[in-house]
């Protein structure tokens, strides 16, 4: 089965990875560490010791761990606006696509066949731990002149032209949907690591729960 790819701003890599294998391995590897330690942990040493290469093949790729997270997360997004596309593109009742695109960042994340050298599963685990990393920085405003955050902003994009297809005269729609990407993350941080912190629960049932959260949220702030 042919392996998708998508097209990621090329200020977040040196080269791409998604092109060579060494550069699939490196994805693939660098999500399951950062999902098992963490990203303080986390270095290009041990993830070269893990695909048996060296630190200098890995710097051919990313200039550092950070330009890497960056790129990680970025994928995720475009993955993310990848299975909005499938989910509501089909539809034409504006209310149906918008619930469809909430399903989306509410489900759970699961293997998609399509992207074999990326668990999706564990890749969502790391936005939820380590999201606010990406743009909490001193380079922030240098990351966000070099587009390295298009992948999110191309959701936020998306999404907020479907809420004004429901609401047109709804003054605040990026900022309801901003706020809904970061909070469909953290309320899933919360549930696992705060739960005082939130309502949403730990088991299966919290991705319901989450979704329901988000709906509610949208559809009274948009029709009131």
């Amino acid at each position: 089965m042919a392996t998708l790819a998508f097209k990621l701003n090329e200020h977040l890599y040196l080269r791409d990875p998604q092109h060579t294998q060494l550069g699939q391995n490196i994805i693939q590897k660098s999500v399951e560490m950062i999902d098992r330690l963490g990203f303080e942990q986390f270095t290009f040493k041990k993830l070269a010791e893990e695909i048996n290469s060296t630190e200098a093949s890995i710097y051919r790729y990313f200039e550092n761990k950070h330009k890497l997270l960056v790129y990680l997360i970025s994928w995720y997004w475009h993955w993310i606006e990848y299975r909005i596309d499938i989910a509501s593109g089909s539809l034409q009742n504006p209310s149906e696509k918008l619930r469809a695109c909430l399903r989306v960042l509410a489900d759970e994340k699961k293997f998609d066949a399509g992207f074999e050298f990326v668990n999706e599963e564990a890749l969502h685990r790391i936005v939820v731990a380590e999201l606010d990393k990406t743009y909490q920085t001193k380079g922030v405003d240098d990351y966000n002149k070099e587009g390295l955050f298009g992948g999110f902003k191309s959701v936020c994009r998306k999404i907020t032209t479907v809420i004004l297809e429901v609401n047109p005269s709804y003054p605040y729609a990026a900022s309801l949907v901003s706020t809904i990407l970061v909070s469909s993350n953290q309320q899933l941080f919360f549930s696992e690591h705060l739960p005082s912190l939130t309502t949403i629960g730990t088991g299966q049932e919290r991705y319901t729960q989450l979704y329901k959260f988000m709906e509610n949220i949208v559809f009274k702030s948009i029709q009131s």
